[in-house]
C-alpha cells in the first residue's frame, strides 16, 4: 500500500518538483507530458520551478520552432505539449473535444452541424497552412459556407479544429491581441472523427499521464484528460501487464508504469512558487494529494481560475502575486522560518525571471485577493 505523504512525493519526483533538472525545455516538457498554458506566462513559470539554470530564451526558440506546441488538448483548454506527443494527444481527446465543442449549444444553435464541419475541416487546415488570425479564419469559412457565422459558433469550430495557436509576441511567446492560428505539420496532423483512432491513442496517454503524473486511479486519468471513465477502464484493460496495480489510500486502486520514481514518504521537499494553473494543481480527481482540502475553494475560485502557490513540504500552503516589486506571500497557516526562508530565496529568482519580461506577472487577477482569508501575509524577499 502506497500511503497518502507517499503519493504526493512520488508526483514531486515525477513532476521534477523534489529538485530541479539538467534538461533542456523540449526534453522537459516531454518529460513533464503537458503543461497547462491558458497564461502565457505558466509554461515558462512551470519550466523555471523545474529546471536548474533555466533560461525563458530556450523555450522562447523551442516554441518558435514550433518543437513545443500550443493548442487545444485536455480537459478542452490549452496545453503546450511536445510536438511529437501531439498528434496522439488529440486523437485520444477527439470525442471529448469533438462532443463539447460540436455538441455545444452555441454551435449546434447556428444550424451548423458536425457534418458541415467534417466538410469544412480540411480546407479550413489548408487555409492555415500559414498562421492565420481568427478573423481571417472565420471570413473564410463564411464564405466557404455561403453564410455569415455567429462568432460563438466559429468560436466553438475554431477550438475543435486541430489548430496550433502560432507564436507571435512577447513577453512571453503568445502575450496581448493578434493571436494568430497554424495548421499542424503533416507529420502530426491527427485523424479526427475517428473511433479506432481515438481507442488507438487513449492508452498511450495514459501511460504518458503515468509516468509524469502517477501513480494514480481511474478517475484521476479521466479528470486529467477529461475522458469519460468508461473510456478510461477500457484502456486500462488493453494495457493490462504493461501497469502495475497498486493499492492506494482509501482503499483505492491506482495504476503506474513499472519503474517509475516511488522515493519515500520522508523525501524533502524544497518549497516553491507555482504558477497560475500549474499542471500539478489540475492533474487529479483527488487533488488532496498536493492541495490540502480546506484550502482549495481558496486556490481553485469558482470561476475555474487557479490562483498562483506556495508550495511548502510539497502541499500548497497559501498564494503569491508580484505586489509594490516584491513577492507578496500569503500562508493561510503557520509556516516556520526555514520555510519562509526558502520561500524568499525563490521569490527573489522568480523577481530576476520576470523583470525583463513582466514585471506586474498576473496582474489581472488581483481582485481575487480582496477575497482571501486572512493569513500571514509577508513581502518577499524582505520582511
Amino acid at each position: 500500500m502506497i500511503t497518502e505523504r507517499a503519493l504526493n512525493r512520488a508526483t514531486l519526483a515525477r513532476q521534477l518538483l523534489l529538485r530541479r533538472a539538467a534538461l533542456a525545455p523540449g526534453d522537459a516538457v516531454r518529460h513533464l507530458a503537458a503543461l497547462q498554458a491558458q497564461e502565457p506566462a505558466s509554461p515558462y513559470l512551470a519550466l523555471w520551478n523545474r529546471l536548474a539554470g533555466f533560461d525563458p530564451a530556450g523555450f522562447d526558440a523551442v516554441l518558435a520552432s514550433r518543437t513545443v506546441v500550443k493548442a487545444t488538448l485536455m480537459r478542452v483548454t490549452l496545453h503546450a505539449v511536445h510536438a511529437a506527443d501531439y498528434r496522439l494527444f488529440r486523437e485520444a481527446m477527439e470525442p471529448t473535444v469533438r462532443a463539447s465543442r460540436l455538441g455545444d449549444p452555441r454551435f449546434t444553435s447556428s444550424g451548423l452541424t458536425a457534418a458541415d464541419a467534417d466538410a469544412l475541416i480540411a480546407d479550413l487546415l489548408g487555409q492555415a497552412a500559414q498562421p492565420c488570425t481568427s478573423a481571417e479564419l472565420a471570413t473564410w469559412a463564411a464564405d466557404r459556407l455561403g453564410t455569415p457565422l455567429d462568432p460563438a459558433a466559429w468560436r466553438m469550430l475554431r477550438q475543435y479544429a486541430p489548430l496550433l495557436h502560432a507564436p507571435h509576441n512577447g513577453p512571453w511567446t503568445f502575450t496581448g491581441t493578434g493571436q494568430r492560428y497554424v495548421a499542424p505539420a503533416a507529420g502530426i496532423a491527427p485523424v479526427l472523427a475517428g473511433q479506432q483512432s481515438a481507442a488507438n491513442a487513449l492508452p498511450v496517454l495514459i501511460q504518458r499521464y503515468l509516468a509524469a503524473f502517477g501513480p494514480a486511479s481511474v478517475a484521476d486519468i479521466a479528470q486529467f484528460a477529461m475522458v469519460q471513465r468508461a473510456r478510461v477502464k477500457a484502456a486500462v484493460q488493453v494495457l493490462g501487464d504493461a501497469l502495475d496495480q497498486l493499492d492506494g489510500p482509501s482503499g483505492s486502486v491506482l495504476y503506474d508504469v513499472p519503474g517509475a520514481p516511488l522515493p519515500a514518504a520522508d523525501t524533502p521537499a524544497p518549497p516553491r512558487l507555482l504558477g497560475m494553473w500549474d499542471s500539478v494543481l489540475l492533474a487529479y480527481h483527488d487533488r488532496s494529494r498536493v492541495i490540502p482540502p480546506g484550502f482549495r475553494p481558496h486556490v481553485i475560485r469558482v470561476n475555474g481560475d487557479v490562483l498562483p502557490v506556495l508550495l511548502v513540504d510539497g502541499y500548497v500552503a497559501g498564494v503569491w502575486r508580484v505586489a509594490q516589486g516584491q513577492v507578496e506571500a500569503t500562508a493561510f497557516g503557520p509556516l516556520d522560518r526555514r520555510a519562509w526562508d526558502g520561500l524568499a530565496a525563490e521569490a527573489a529568482a522568480l523577481l530576476t525571471l520576470t523583470a525583463s519580461r513582466d514585471p506586474a506577472l498576473y496582474g489581472r487577477y488581483g481582485h481575487w485577493w480582496r477575497r482571501l482569508p486572512d493569513g500571514d501575509r509577508r513581502l518577499l524577499p524582505g520582511s
